[in-house]
């Protein structure tokens, strides 16, 4: 893995993100190139790690064992296409991290077989605390498989799913997951203004809780459910407010949610896969 080319076409933060963390994992940044159409973009790559960028797509990927796609879904048939005559009959791998492009759309824009990994990301994958989901087609070895599980252990965990349909699932979770806990945090933090206690004491206090708890779930052996109940004595505290989150029927509200997002997930699939 750490002799394989890998070109980024797009420099946004997703392509930093694991740019960087290939560089921690010891891949040399000599094997490491990036592309985009906005200079102060490219600009940024090199003046973080250093190496090479290009503006040309098809330039870049003349070398490159894998191609990361990293850019917006509604551009990715644009760029695609215009990758198909250097792709024609390759060995090459593509991964593509843009939420809503299905693998049977690769393979029409670019009329070859060719592999192709789908990842779902999220955004803590920009301090190395991804949490990503994992997809291949049919043209993918098992050494392809490896390799782009390195590339996105670089910059969290990962896991494989068995259909890509739970890919919308996946995108309703983890990937819009970090905005849902945000949420959450804000209106903890507000509520605890409104108490009395400071912007800094309710910001630090909120912080830290979520990310203990967050810690405690990771590192126990036993399920949320558990956890939860440990902390609830009855008569508590706690269990007044998880009385009142019951009564408001939080978790049908979360499950209503997580819905609507993997919905729009799936309106978006097949908008940009038309």
């Amino acid at each position: 893995m750490k002799d394989c080319n890998i070109t980024f076409i797009g420099c946004g933060n997703m392509s930093r993100s694991l740019i960087g963390g290939l560089i921690n994992d010891g891949v040399k940044k000599e094997h490491l190139l990036a592309t985009d159409p906005d200079a102060k973009q490219r600009l940024d790559i090199t003046t973080q790690f250093g190496g090479t960028t290009l503006e040309s797509n098809e330039e870049a990927i003349d070398n490159a064992d894998i191609i990361v796609l990293a850019v917006k879904p509604q551009v990715m048939q644009q760029v695609v296409s215009g990758l198909a005559i250097t792709l024609k009959n390759s060995s090459r791998m593509l991964i593509s991290i843009a939420a809503g492009v299905r693998l049977a759309s690769f393979t029409k824009w670019l009329d070859t077989p060719i592999a192709v990994v789908r990842v779902m990301p999220n955004t803590p994958a920009l301090i190395q605390s991804g949490a990503a989901a994992l997809f291949a087609n049919e043209h993918t070895s098992d050494i392809q498989k490896n390799n782009t599980e390195t590339v996105m252990r670089s910059v969290g965990t990962i896991t494989w799913l068995d259909s890509e349909d739970l890919m919308d699932t996946v995108t309703a979770l983890s990937g819009s997951g970090p905005a849902y806990f945000f949420y959450f945090m804000e209106s903890m933090e507000k509520s605890a203004r409104a108490m009395g206690l400071s912007n800094e004491q309710a910001s630090l206090l909120t912080i830290e809780t979520a990310l203990g708890a967050a810690k405690m779930a990771s590192l126990s052996n036993s399920d949320l459910s558990e956890l939860r109940k440990q902390v609830t004595s009855p008569g508590g505290t706690t269990e007044q407010a998880i009385i009142k989150f019951q009564q408001g029927n939080l978790e049908q509200l979360v499950h209503e949610a997580m819905n609507a997002a993997k919905q729009k997930a799936i309106e978006l699939s097949q908008r940009f896969g038309d």
